[in-house]
């Protein structure tokens, strides 16, 4: 029954992924499918680019809950003694990354979705909220400066693992330091057109808190 219960989560955690948040929202409120735009992507990004400012934050809220929400059901786990109160960030990580997942491969898409990094930080909040605080500061602080999402999302997620192996936020949980180098490395990956255009000197830049000269 446990592990029924355990695939129940998990199913659910990666439906909850697969909400294409960006592509429902455009065309429900604006009549347009961001995936025809921009850069094409199906996230918070692309949508701050090719609807504005509210509809990019929107959309960017609905992701991070995305996130959040899947690792919340490990709680409902534990109520029904399928795991233990000590297992409790493993499978945290486990719903969490299958939300990551879902929102990188929407089911109701065609498994074409946006980068994840919404629906990241989202589980980042609920296994470590002042850690994930500072990464926001992080990605807030980069993205000021240089106006580039892409690297500001490496560094915030950089940023995680690294923190957690310093006072006063050492964790004594290793897996959570493995997981965040391993997000990094994956982030990484689905971000090398945007590092490639960063080293050419042609990214896309994204400003939030001034109109674009």
């Amino acid at each position: 029954m446990n592990t029924i219960w355990i695939l129940f989560a998990v199913i659910i955690a990666y439906l909850l992924g697969s909400i294409p948040t960006a592509v429902w929202y455009g065309k429900r409120f604006h009549g347009v499918d961001v995936r025809k735009h921009g850069s094409g992507n199906a996230g918070a990004t692309n949508t701050f680019r090719v609807l504005g400012k509210r509809a990019g934050t929107i959309v960017m809220l609905v992701d991070i809950l995305k996130g959040l929400s899947a690792t919340m059901l490990a709680f409902a786990l534990i109520s029904l003694a399928a795991i233990t109160k000590g297992q409790l960030v493993e499978y945290k990580l486990l719903l969490g990354v299958t939300a990551v997942i879902g929102h990188v491969f929407p089911l109701y898409t065609n498994f074409k979705g946006g980068k994840g990094v919404a629906t990241l930080l989202g589980m980042v909040v609920s296994i470590q909220p002042l850690v994930a605080l500072l990464c926001i500061i992080v990605f807030l602080l980069t993205l000021t400066f240089s106006k580039y999402v892409s690297l500001s999302s490496l560094l915030a997620t950089l940023a995680f693992p690294i923190l957690l192996m310093l006072p006063p936020f050492k964790t004594d949980e290793p897996i959570l330091i493995f997981f965040g180098f391993f997000m990094f490395l994956t982030l990484a990956i689905t971000h090398k057109k945007n590092i490639i255009r960063l080293l050419n000197g042609d990214e896309n830049r994204t400003y939030l808190w001034a109109k674009k000269d």
